[in-house]
């Protein structure tokens, strides 16, 4: 599948009907979750399972699903967020499994750990469960951080390594009410991160 025939299948999947601010959940634009999952079908890592960490409404989970991952699952602490997710996989006719836990207690092991985890403007270091929990679950982790994070996410995750990154754009929509923009661009790093 085309990078841009998926970003157009994902512009389907709805959003959070009442986003929790500290739990930073900001919706991944359809046009960034099809660019992050392109960059890991083209690498070969959505073959088999695949988790989605902190997956909110679901939309790195499906688009994972629609590029043949043979097993996805998407764990997030919010049961309303997961009932959309659930929805938003029936509405899109992918079989997705969703959990709802603590990202310190997902259990089990995935090829590929997806994931658009907390930057840390509400709470500072909360990517660093994420982190930690791809790393001890996946072989391969395909992650959205806040540019100029490069370095320490490098040390954070030794003795793993970044094998590829590159800069992009998240189109955040106004989702809170001390946002002043109704759109604002933010410079994001995405990762590509191995175990060694």
């Amino acid at each position: 599948m085309k990078q841009r025939k998926l970003e157009i299948l994902l512009e389907k999947v709805a959003g959070f009907d009442s986003p929790n601010v500290r739990l930073e959940q900001y919706a991944t634009p359809a046009v960034l979750a099809a660019e992050v999952l392109h960059f890991a079908y083209m690498n070969g890592d959505l073959a088999d399972t695949v988790y989605d960490l902190g997956c909110g409404t679901g939309i790195l989970a499906i688009g994972a699903k629609l590029l043949g991952a043979e097993r996805v699952v998407g764990f997030d602490t919010d049961e309303k967020a997961l009932e959309i997710a659930r929805n938003n996989a029936m509405k899109m006719g992918v079989d997705v499994e969703f959990k709802c836990c603590d990202i310190s207690d997902i259990k089990g092991n995935a090829h590929t750990v997806v994931m658009n985890p907390p930057f840390g403007a509400q709470a500072k270091g909360s990517d660093r469960p994420f982190i930690l929990t791809a790393l001890r679950t996946s072989e391969v982790t395909y992650s959205i951080h806040n540019c100029g994070s490069h370095d320490f996410i490098q040390k954070f995750i030794s003795p793993a390594v970044i094998t590829e990154w590159y800069k992009t754009s998240f189109s955040m929509k106004r989702t809170f009410k001390f946002h002043k923009k109704d759109v604002e661009q933010i410079e994001v790093e995405i990762y590509r991160i191995m175990q060694q």
